[in-house]
Formats: structure tokens, C-alpha cells, sequence
């Protein structure tokens, strides 16, 4: 079957229409009540393992949001998700770049998805913290054990459902949002974000020279398949095979790909962070080219990535070594994930 009839344009246009309406009544309900709000606010700032939901069903009784917060879907499997999380740790510092260089700036190209960041400022205004919060999300979804007892997955996904449930209702409520542009962090954009930490990230990795065989493909796109049902993300939006992801993928670039000034503001505004955070090490022409060449001709126009190529020498140098980075053994993947990301929160910004 084609992409067109599976994700077909008058298909996602109504997806335009939906955000997370159990987890958006849930936040109409309590914002409503001044006491329900600083409880909610409270468990937000101290919850962090997997038990703190317990806390919140005890807050907010009798709830299926909640007591459904660590319930993996049926098609779930736990060896796929394992392979997943191991596949991150052999590349976690590549990737960890990549949402940077790469997933990020592929989402700002979204016109319409884009107006939400912009609009919060958020982005904007405090890019350094807000890109650490998304890092520790990442680097806590993708950890050995986070569906574990020790793990945070559930407890870190149910906060950022909560998070854009809070932010559809703020953007709403502020007399900014146009209607046309569909409801704010709705289940299109929340598909194509959820493509960009997945199947933008292996195709991130192929570009610089990893050599990416199938399984480890359907295992990271499996895992994050995976985080995004946890957060909210439609079924019939979750693509079971690669081919549908790429098709996807396909589909709503095709709808929402445009140029904007929006867009265009929150990529300089992550451009600078990256520069500021690299300076020193590597030249901000290098940084923005491999931008360039990662995001592609196309978009980095669209984005105003104005710099000129990345020297082919420098990208097969890159590739080289990179190829030659898929082929060395492997060593415990708890202690690599452990190092690595204890090396990530050591250069945690002021």
C-alpha cells in the first residue's frame, strides 16, 4: 500500500486538529483549581525515578492518565528496546550531537510546529538550558535500565506530556494562536519530532559514515516508537516498519516544510549556542557546513544556514574515520553509558 493512503494529506490535516485531549482535560482540570495547580507544580520540580508516579496518583486519585503512565503498549518489545538503548550507547556522543546539528533545525523548518517554540520564547530566550532539558531527556529515555525500578523513563515521559498539555493551554489562552495553523503541538508535529529523534538521527549517522545495519534501524526506531506512544503520540501515527517511517517523513515535510521567520529565528538562536559551546575547538563556518551538509541544500536555505560547503576532504576525512568507528568491538554498555553521560552533565551550563 502507498504512503498517500496510509498517510495521506486529508489524513494528517485532521491529525492538525488533535493534541492529547486526556492529558490537555487533565491540565484544564487543575489549572482551574489554584491548590491542584502548585501540587501539580511541586511533584513537576522534585519527580524524578519511575515511583514518583506512585506519588502522583496519590495526589491526583482515581485517574487512568496517571495510573496508564507505565504501561507499555502491547506491541512493545522488550528486546527491540534493549537493542535500541544499546544502539544509542555505541553512538551517544555522535548522536547527542546530532539533535544539535541535525534533528532541531530539521524541526524549525515546520513552519506551523515552529510558532509554538517561538511563541513560548523559551527557545529563544534561554536556548542553552532549554537544549540541556532536552539532552537529559534524551540521554534518561535511551539509559540501560529506564523501564526499569531504577529507571525515569515513565516518570521523564509523563512530564513532558504534561509539559505540552501546559503549553497548548498557555499558547491557547494568549490570543496569539491562529486556528489555521491547527491546535498547538498537535499529533502531526508531534509524529514528525518523534521522526526527527529516530529516523533523522540514523540518517544523520549514515551521512557522517556509520555503517547502520537494518536491526539496529528497527530497534532505535522501535524504542523511540516506544517514548512517543508514552507521550501521547497516536497509534495510527507510529510507523511499525522503517519504510512507513520514511514515508511518513516524507508526507508531512511535503505539508509543512516552509520558509519562516520564526524558524529561521529559533535555528540562529540554536546556531549560537552550539558556536559558543564548540568555541575554540571548531570554526563557526565548519559548525554551520556541517549543518549544512547534515540538513541538506534545501533545508539549511530554507533556515538561512548561509555559509558555504563543508570542504568534500573534510567530510570523507570525517566519514572515514567514522567507518572505521563501526567496525571496533564493543566493550559494557552500562559502564560506556555511565562515562558518557556523566562526562554530558559535567559540562552542564551555569
Amino acid at each position: 500500500m502507498g504512503y498517500q493512503k496510509i498517510y495521506g494529506s486529508e489524513f494528517l490535516a485532521a491529525k492538525r486538529l488533535v493534541g492529547d485531549p486526556v492529558a490537555d482535560a487533565f491540565i484544564l482540570q487543575v489549572f482551574r483549581d489554584a491548590d491542584q495547580k502548585k501540587e501539580l507544580q511541586q511533584w513537576l520540580n522534585r519527580a524524578s525515578g519511575n515511583h514518583e508516579l506512585k506519588a502522583l496518583a496519590e495526589i491526583f486519585p482515581g485517574l487512568q492518565l496517571i495510573k496508564e503512565a507505565a504501561h507499555l503498549p502491547a506491541w512493545a518489545d522488550q528486546k527491540l528496546m534493549k537493542a535500541g538503548s544499546d544502539f544509542f550507547i555505541r553512538h551517544s556522543t555522535t548522536i547527542m550531537s546530532l539533535l544539535g546539528l541535525m534533528s532541531l533545525p530539521y524541526c524549525y523548518t515546520a513552519a506551523n510546529g515552529a510558532r509554538v517554540l517561538y511563541l513560548s520564547e523559551r527557545m529563544r530566550t534561554d536556548a542553552t538550558k532549554r537544549l540541556y532539558e532536552t539532552a537529559i531527556f534524551v540521554w534518561e529515555a535511551m539509559a540501560p535500565d529506564a523501564f526499569g525500578p531504577t529507571g525515569k523513563v515513565f516518570t521523564e515521559t509523563f512530564k513532558v506530556r504534561l509539559m505540552h498539555a501546559a503549553v497548548r493551554y498557555y499558547t491557547l489562552q494568549s490570543g496569539k494562536w491562529d486556528d489555521s495553523w491547527g491546535v498547538p503541538i498537535n499529533q502531526e508535529d508531534m509524529a514528525g519530532t518523534n521522526l526527527s529523534f529516530s529516523l533523522i538521527v540514523i540518517r544523520g549517522l549514515r551521512l557522517l559514515g556509520f555503517t547502520i545495519n537494518q536491526a539496529d534501524q528497527v530497534a532505535f526506531i522501535h524504542l523511540w516508537n516506544v517514548i512517543g506512544f508514552l507521550s501521547g503520540l497516536d497509534e495510527d501515527l507510529i510507523p511499525t516498519k522503517p519504510g512507513l517511517a520514511v514515508m511518513l517523513d516524507a508526507e508531512i515535510s511535503r505539508r509543512q516544510f516552509a520558509g519562516s521567520a520564526h524558524g529561521r529565528e529559533l535555528t540562529s538562536a540554536l546556531t549560537a549556542h552550539i558556536i559558543s559551546v564548540n568555541k575554540g575547538k571548531v570554526k563557526a563556518n565548519d559548525i554551520l557546513g556541517l549543518m549544512k551538509y547534515l540538513l541538506g541544500k534545501d533545508v539549511a536555505a530554507t533556515l538561512s544556514i548561509d555559509v558555504p560547503d563543508l570542504p568534500k576532504y573534510k567530510i570523507s576525512l570525517l566519514r572515514t574515520t567514522n567507518l572505521i568507528k563501526s567496525f571496533m568491538p564493543q566493550g559494557n554498555t552500562d559502564l560506556t553509558y555511565q562515562r558518557a553521560y556523566s562526562t554530558f552533565k559535567s559540562q552542564k551550563p551555569l
